[in-house]
């Protein structure tokens, strides 16, 4: 039986338990459910604080999980990123007053606030900075005016929070995050986690794309292939007039009005698009 980490708690949890709704495997009924068995999956899911998750995995006490590639780094565990799962993404940057810094090299000597000692000194071992890594749990942002730190390292979403404590982001992004897949890397139970890996990218995929049938004059059909040229080609069929064939395509979702407005132009009617439940591709 597969055993499979899920964060337990939070907006992740929240994701990550409709992704794999999504994915045909069972939720938890309640909240303070720790442990779920699907016996139709074989596969038995653990909750779990996000935090701890890379860390079980790594020790080889479960074959995989769900949780932040941030989390995954920061853990230092032996675990690897398997796939990215496309939601809670955020962007780690470096912050403090202005003037003091502008580029990592100028962190040299100074103090670091974080609530990430492992995954920020281990980007500023690779850049060859040498700093005071001050770990912090929960908001690093008044670090700095408490006096503690003379620059933090932490998510950055719209700037608000730091700009209300004077603080200015510099250098480049420490790392851009999001929800991933994990793993040992010498897993035993790599078929397992592929049916797995594979379940969760139908789900992206369905999210991502919708299918798009319309009626288009033969010749034109051409064209209107250019424009709805599907993942490897689009189904064409005869219809009963035969100057006509009925095109069915997947398309981005985020295109789907522009896609069907040069459609129309062109000359296509019945323009129909439907929601994809799951696939694989």
């Amino acid at each position: 039986m597969l055993r499979i980490a899920v964060p337990n708690k939070g907006s992740l949890s929240e994701a990550a338990a409709g992704m794999l709704r999504e994915a045909g495997y069972r939720g938890r009924r309640e909240p303070k459910e720790l442990v779920l068995i699907d016996v139709e999956q074989d596969i038995e899911f653990f909750f779990l604080r996000p935090r701890d998750i890379a860390v079980y995995v790594g020790s080889g006490t479960l074959d995989g999980g769900i949780t932040g590639r941030d989390l995954l780094l920061d853990s230092g565990a032996a675990a690897v990123e398997s796939m990215s799962l496309g939601f809670a993404a955020s962007t780690f940057h470096f912050a403090a007053k202005p003037g003091v810094a502008k580029s990592v090299e100028d962190i040299q000597g100074k103090r670091v606030a974080t609530s990430y000692a492992g995954l920020v000194s281990a980007y500023l071992a690779e850049h060859g900075v040498e700093a005071d890594v001050v770990r912090l749990d929960g908001a690093v942002e008044t670090a700095i005016t408490l006096g503690v730190a003379d620059v933090i390292a932490d998510v950055v979403e719209t700037g608000t929070t730091l700009r209300q404590q004077g603080l200015e982001v510099f250098g480049d992004p420490i790392l851009r995050s999001e929800a991933v897949l994990i793993q040992r890397a010498d897993s035993l139970a790599q078929g397992s986690l592929d049916i797995l890996a594979r379940r969760l990218q139908g789900v992206i995929t369905a999210r991502g794309y919708v299918m798009m049938d319309y009626d288009v004059r033969v010749e034109l059909v051409e064209q209107a292939c250019a424009l709805t040229p599907g993942l490897e080609s689009p189904t064409v069929s005869p219809l009963h007039d035969k100057g006509y064939v009925a095109v069915r395509a997947m398309v981005p979702r985020s295109r789907t009005n522009q896609v069907m407005d040069e459609l129309y132009d062109l000359g296509a009617r019945a323009i129909l698009v439907t929601d994809i439940a799951a696939c694989r591709i």
